[in-house]
């Protein structure tokens, strides 16, 4: 059977062309390495992006909330689902119909170079649909060909997760084997597809992830994991092909639209021009040049998803050091407005995070949270376009894995190996990753005084009192701020069982959210002791560390095959 549908043209062609699967027979097909290019092209489709679904994994974690209702992952009173689409056999159907017909089609006198540049892409997806299985359901059976209704194979075990993880890895070295480079891609207008440094950028995430879960849940090899997590992002950051996207010309201090960080999820940081981009989802260049467009700053505006108080208190004042610690910190009050508590904070929040004056929809700038849509106070700024906003359809890509993420991947890896960092490699990571955020100013609009967001050394960590590990684990957290980490890095570290039973909080209940023009939070709304808004209370919250490191697996895939083994207490 050949694939369910074939994109035609470039990943970041402007027309995509579907073939339905009844006008194309398997004899008719497989001939060249351009019909193998056409096959690959559908896994570019099942690349995570920016739906409703995808942006609110989030809310898994306790970075985020629902707006409305609380979420049965976070809060722990999901059951066992009757389906699943986690539970996906068929995109690796696909990816192992594309590893079979590979060498069929170099036996017919196709180039082998350009063959194999296809099923290294198939051979990088089934990794990466395995890894997703992994994270959820630990070891799953390992199916790798293609098999008919009939076939004695279809109904197996489930192997272990070194077995799993094995293949996966042997999927990454023979795709980072034969794939090209980001800059042979871009030369020949294939931007978007899946690259040798893309590959090895993933095998650090899957090691990493793998190699901490081992070390915190005490099982394996953990070293020989975190090893290959460090080696395989070292190789990633020596290839020169990748890079931080700079800050562009903004003037000499403050934060203007033009930085960095903000423009990294908007249309300036879209094609190869900005090579911290590694792998993404390809939205496309505009109305008229686009492949498919995403309303995501509908979700983001508060319908979907919203930050909580639990996540914005790991930002750090402009000299460094957490809230807790900082003389720049004020505890918010009765005068201090919404947008002052940005003030002095590491940029990022504020790239991040709406605050007054932000662009925001099309008939006006931000103001305060709007308490339907934004109940926690706050509001996600990553994406935010009024024009996209009016059009109800963003064109900007969504990084997958970025250059940031490799650079913090390693520097993590390093530490985790033997609890130790030297400063030369902080500086090429954690500090590298700092050094392009803008100054901030910590004395008064008459009285400026603009600092940057210092190094993290080992002196500072000593000097201050702070712990390595938490201020390595802080800087993933707010660089890589809703982008899908946050319950995945709770399940690794092994401390989900400390964060998610916590209660989450909004912000501050400032005087100017019960006081403003048109719409006002009512008084009645819940808060602590601090005035701080409860989103949900501790007792509605639990995690069973025996049940819910992993996940359910299906009810009916148990039914239809009796050799599954359902996970522990589920």
């Amino acid at each position: 059977m050949l694939l369910a549908s074939l994109s035609l043209g470039s990943v970041v062609s402007c027309d995509i062309e579907e073939i339905p699967e009844t006008t194309v027979s398997d004899a008719n097909f497989w001939n060249s390495a351009a019909d193998m290019r056409l096959a690959a092209n559908f896994f570019y489709t099942t690349l995570p992006g920016l739906t409703s679904g995808d942006v609110s994994q989030d809310n898994w974690s306790t970075d985020a909330y629902p707006n409305t209702n609380g979420n049965p992952i976070s809060d722990g009173s999901r059951s066992a689902p009757a389906e699943s689409t986690d539970y996906n056999y068929y995109n690796i159907y696909q990816a192992n119909k594309v590893i079979e017909k590979g060498p069929e089609v170099i036996n017919k006198g196709a180039d082998a170079t350009q063959v194999n540049w296809y099923v290294g892409e198939a051979r990088f997806f089934r990794a990466f649909y395995y890894f997703e299985m992994l994270k959820r359901f630990g070891g799953v059976p390992l199916i790798t060909k293609t098999m008919s209704v009939d076939d004695p194979d279809i109904f197996l075990p489930r192997s272990s997760r070194d077995e799993v993880l094995k293949l996966i890895y042997e999927d990454l070295d023979f795709a980072i084997s034969v794939l090209r480079s980001a800059d042979e891609l871009n030369a020949a207008k294939e931007y978007g597809r899946i690259s040798k440094t893309g590959a090895e950028a993933f095998k650090s995430r899957v090691a990493l992830f793998e190699g901490t879960r081992m070390k915190f849940h005490q099982y394996g090899d953990y070293r020989a994991h975190l090893t290959l997590a460090k080696e395989a992002a070292e190789s990633v950051i020596s290839s020169g092909q990748h890079a931080l996207f700079s800050r562009a010309a903004a003037g000499e201090h403050g934060e203007t639209q033009n930085d960095a960080y903000f423009n990294l999820f908007q249309e300036a940081g879209d094609g190869r021009a900005n090579k911290e981009n590694i792998v993404v989802k390809v939205y496309g260049l505009s109305r008229e040049n686009s492949i498919i467009s995403t309303p995501v700053q509908r979700y983001y505006e508060g319908n979907t998803v919203v930050p909580t108080q639990n996540f914005v208190d790991y930002y750090l004042m402009a000299d460094g050091l957490p809230t807790s610690k900082s003389p720049l910190y004020q505890e918010p009050n009765e005068t201090m407005t919404h947008a002052e508590y940005f003030e002095k904070k590491d940029p990022r929040m504020s790239f991040t995070l709406f605050k007054r004056g932000d662009e925001f929809i099309s008939s006006s700038d931000y103001t305060i949270p709007n308490p339907s849509l934004q109940r926690s106070g706050y509001g996600i700024r990553k994406y935010a376009n009024k024009e996209f906003w009016a059009l109800q359809a963003s064109y900007v890509d969504k990084p997958i894995i970025r250059y940031a993420e490799v650079l913090l991947n390693y520097a993590e890896a390093v530490y985790e190996l033997d609890e130790t960092i030297s400063d030369t490699d902080l500086d090429k990571t954690i500090n590298l990753i700092r050094e392009r955020l803008p100054q901030v100013n910590i004395g008064t609009s008459s009285n400026p005084q603009f600092v940057s967001l210092p190094k993290l050394t080992n002196a500072f960590v000593t000097t201050n009192g702070l712990n390595m590990r938490d201020e390595i684990r802080r800087e993933r957290k707010v660089e890589l701020s809703f982008e899908g980490f946050a319950y995945w890095d709770l399940l690794r570290w092994k401390t989900a069982e400390i964060e998610l039973p916590k209660t989450l909080y909004g912000s501050y209940l400032f005087s100017e959210y019960l006081t403003a023009e048109g719409q006002k939070w009512a008084e009645d709304t819940p808060v602590n002791d601090k005035n701080y808004i409860i989103l949900q209370a501790s007792s509605l919250r639990k995690f069973d560390p025996d049940r819910d490191y992993l996940w359910p697996l299906p009810i009916s895939e148990i039914a239809k095959n009796p050799k599954l083994e359902q996970n522990p207490k589920w």
